[in-house]
């Protein structure tokens, strides 16, 4: 069973466009729904993390703001990284899904439990990928994949739904 989802950044919470400004300090856009998404899957008692080959100050921000449980950015290397995140979070391979959409995310194919990749991902990704998911990078994909993983623990979108919407009305949840 699922217990941890990770997520690569560009092409998948994003839709892969780097903004710069003069300075050269990259921005960012993320989309409301993947940002609710990690709260869903957190209140049904996962994890979620950040998986990404590039950093910024942006993407710390975002981290932090949604309070992610694991996050590993600047590394191309994703493999030794899923070893660093299977070690401390103590899980299997078979307990992570990944939402990958470019080559760099192929070595993690086949190993992870469950492997998605947005409608846009790199064919190759796409042809590797245990799910392809109806939603383009940045435009929701993470929410498609948290359902997905509820839905294979036998929970309908009410059940998925419930714990969030009672949270929302009694508190702030930050999307």
């Amino acid at each position: 069973m699922i217990e941890v989802v990770l997520f690569d950044v560009d092409g998948v919470l994003t839709d892969g466009t780097i903004w710069m400004d003069g300075s050269g300090e990259a921005m960012k856009g993320f989309h409301v729904q993947d940002g609710l998404a990690v709260s869903l899957l957190q209140l049904h008692g996962l994890r979620c993390g950040v998986l990404s080959g590039k950093s910024s100050r942006a993407l710390d921000a975002r981290i932090q703001q949604l309070r992610f449980d694991v996050a590993v950015t600047g590394t191309l290397g994703k493999r030794d990284a899923l070893d660093k995140i299977k070690s401390d979070l103590a899980v299997t391979n078979e307990q992570i899904a990944f939402v990958g959409d470019d080559v760099v995310d192929l070595p993690l194919a086949g190993l992870v439990g469950r492997f998605y990749a947005p409608s846009d991902a790199h064919p190759l990704v796409r042809a590797a990928a245990g799910v392809v998911l109806t939603r383009a990078g940045g435009r929701g994909v993470a929410r498609e994949a948290a359902e997905h993983v509820l839905a294979e623990r036998g929970l309908s979108l009410d059940d998925m739904y419930a714990p969030l919407i009672e949270t929302i009305a009694s508190s702030h949840v930050v999307q």
